[in-house]
């Protein structure tokens, strides 16, 4: 304390801006004169959950929170998880909107039949904040498009935990055709999604449901785009796109179209079920991948489930020369494992790149292939540091499931340095 009472002003106001605390920087009026006069400089406020759970006194919640932020001269950066209502919201936006960059709410505090009698509501207000560079909300129903101006500086969108009716995410998309970074996190209600923003480098979609969304995207400078509950995905201008995520872990990936993938470098597709035609494509379209995920139990066009049909396994990876690691579960796995699979192989033939591989193993069928096919990929991955073999629920009733697994693990001592097991 002394030592802070030695220091200019200049530098006591420079060390207290960094405080962004609620409760912290309410201490500072009780401290000195010098500290309650450095509280227009702090440019950071959050109320964490549970800010006002021993409330006292007669102000509310809000009007505590406008007398704050009133306090300060520039405020740039404002998270609230605590509750608040719309016209809270409002008032406060009304003070600090201007110089607001970065604005983080919790607003899963009101039920469905509250949100529609509030007004203004909280979606609504936000408008006033016309110089966001930040925007992320948690738990929000977007029954009706929100009432927005166009926030030109918005680079960063986040939405987390949210019931959404199509028009309504139509109106937000629009109102931000800045955006760099947009992530939808645990969304419910979308049936058909479309994004144009010519700025946005990173996409993360997360859609809950049925997993019957489709998806289309024409984003020129995309550079990493994660997909979770589409079966329908349209993306075109994809010459920038280097990491790519497809799941769906709810419904069938039924159709994928997208550009070449010239400069994709990672490749993830998981899901119960994809029709083989988007699983081929999707690989001739990342020839030139190197990090390559593959996690999808079935194929099949409708209801019924199909195993996958034989892959080749020297085409493979002919089609895929810079492939440095392969993470490869059961179905793939074993479609790279047919007999005729390893028929002819030219004695030329290597995998020039592959330096680490993760196999899943969860039956012990075509045993023979298998482990002609493990042999394989260290015979002929010429850079291989690691193979790592996941064996995962196998249930057999037979002793073919024993015997197969003491061939891989003979396998593994002959090749111990770079195989392992899990």
């Amino acid at each position: 304390m002394q030592i802070m009472e030695s220091l200019p002003d200049a530098i006591v106001q420079y060390i207290l801006s960094y405080m962004n605390n609620a409760r912290d920087v309410a201490l500072c009026n009780c401290v000195s004169k010098r500290w309650k006069d450095s509280i227009p400089y702090i440019r950071s406020l959050i109320f964490p959950r549970g800010s006002f759970d021993n409330l006292t006194g007669s102000d509310t919640p809000d009007e505590i929170v406008l007398k704050m932020i009133s306090l300060i001269e520039r405020l740039e950066s404002l998270v609230v998880y605590s509750p608040f209502s719309g016209a809270g919201l409002a008032s406060w936006l009304t003070v600090i909107g201007p110089s607001l960059r970065y604005l983080e709410l919790r607003m899963d505090n009101l039920g469905e039949q509250d949100i529609f009698n509030e007004r203004p509501s909280k979606l609504d207000c936000l408008t006033a904040a016309k110089s966001l560079e930040s925007l992320k909300l948690w738990g929000v129903l977007m029954a009706c498009s929100p009432k927005w101006d166009v926030f030109e500086k918005l680079k960063n969108l986040e939405i987390v935990g949210a019931r959404v009716e199509d028009p309504a995410l139509s109106t937000v998309l629009r109102a931000c055709p800045n955006l760099t970074k947009l992530l939808l996190l645990g969304v419910d209600g979308v049936v058909a999604v479309s994004i144009e923003l010519p700025l946005l480098e990173q996409c993360k979609l997360d859609f809950y449901g049925l997993g019957n969304c489709s998806f289309s995207m024409n984003c020129p400078k995309i550079e990493v785009l994660e997909v979770q509950g589409c079966s329908w995905i349209r993306v075109q201008k994809t010459k920038h796109l280097r990491n790519l995520s497809i799941a769906n872990t709810a419904g069938r990936v039924y159709m994928v179209d997208f550009d070449k993938l010239v400069a994709l470098e990672s490749l993830s597709i998981r899901g119960v079920q994809w029709c083989w035609g988007a699983i081929s494509s999707m690989l001739q379209w990342a020839s030139e991948v190197k990090h390559l995920f593959m996690k999808v139990e079935f194929t099949g066009d409708f209801e019924t489930l199909h195993p996958f049909p034989e892959v080749d396994f020297v085409d493979f990876f002919n089609n895929h020369p810079r492939l440095q690691s392969f993470d490869i579960h059961g179905a793939m796995f074993a479609a790279l494992c047919q007999k005729n699979s390893l028929k002819n192989v030219d004695s030329e033939f290597v995998i020039p790149c592959l330096e680490e591989v993760v196999i899943t193993v969860r039956s012990p069928l075509n045993a023979e292939q298998k482990m002609s096919t493990l042999e394989s990929l260290l015979k002929y991955g010429k850079n291989l540091k690691s193979m790592v073999i996941k064996v995962l629920q196998m249930k057999s009733n037979h002793s073919s499931a024993d015997d197969f697994f003491d061939e891989i693990c003979r396998f593994t001592c002959m090749n111990r340095k770079i195989v392992r097991i899990e």
